[in-house]
């Protein structure tokens, strides 16, 4: 090739190509998977939408971070002006729920002062902290007024969701709070009785009981 063919205009013209192929969306997704805080402000401030979804997997680019435990690109998409923290996942996911259920206490309390819902139809962020075991994040929900009896379309409760999975710490804070254990789900199983199915006996003694002392 001539001098001339890598002449600046060789280079601009090369640069321009490689700007055509570059996929900024895919940039950000890598970003979050690999928690490239840089990577994701300079995105950012190039354009990229904080609420950019993967056209892969139709999720919230914060959804992936959240996923991966990115927590520096977490920080990064919630703080920027045009975050949307309500964006749902193709599943029904929210951001809120997902932190919730990885017990992902600084995002949580990000989204929530970013406006998260913390009530919605069907599941809940609440559901979620509670098959998490998280009870801190439980408490921080409550306090925010979540329906602590909140129906999935199953019927299920947050305390029947604790119950099943073991999670003794949340059922107790649950019951605590008054999550009414006596309700049933579309199976017309109680908490207890759901403990029990999944070899919690602990558990379903435990409601037991408390249901005997009131």
């Amino acid at each position: 090739m001539s001098s001339i063919m890598r002449g600046p205009l060789f280079f601009m013209l090369a640069a321009l190509s490689a700007a055509a192929w570059a996929d900024p969306v895919r940039e950000l997704v890598v970003a979050a998977q690999l928690d490239s805080a840089s990577s994701t402000r300079k995105l950012l401030a190039a354009g990229v939408s904080a609420n950019t979804v993967d056209p892969l997997s139709g999720e919230p680019v914060l959804l992936i971070a959240l996923r991966e435990g990115a927590d520096s690109v977490i920080d990064v998409l919630v703080a920027d002006k045009d975050f949307d923290p309500e964006r749902v996942a193709p599943n029904g996911n929210t951001a809120l729920m997902l932190a919730a259920y990885k017990g992902n206490k600084r995002a949580v309390l990000a989204l929530l002062a970013k406006g998260a819902r913390v009530q919605r139809p069907g599941w809940t962020a609440l559901h979620y902290a509670a098959a998490g075991g998280d009870t801190d994040i439980a408490a921080i929900l409550l306090a925010h007024h979540a329906d602590i009896n909140a129906a999935s379309p199953s019927q299920l409760t947050p305390l029947m969701m604790a119950a099943r999975e073991g999670h003794q710490p949340v059922v107790a804070l649950l019951l605590r709070k008054g999550a009414d254990a006596r309700l049933r789900n579309n199976e017309q199983l109680t908490a207890s009785q759901i403990a029990l199915r999944a070899d919690k006996s602990a558990i379903a003694a435990m409601i037991d009981a408390f249901l005997t002392s009131k």
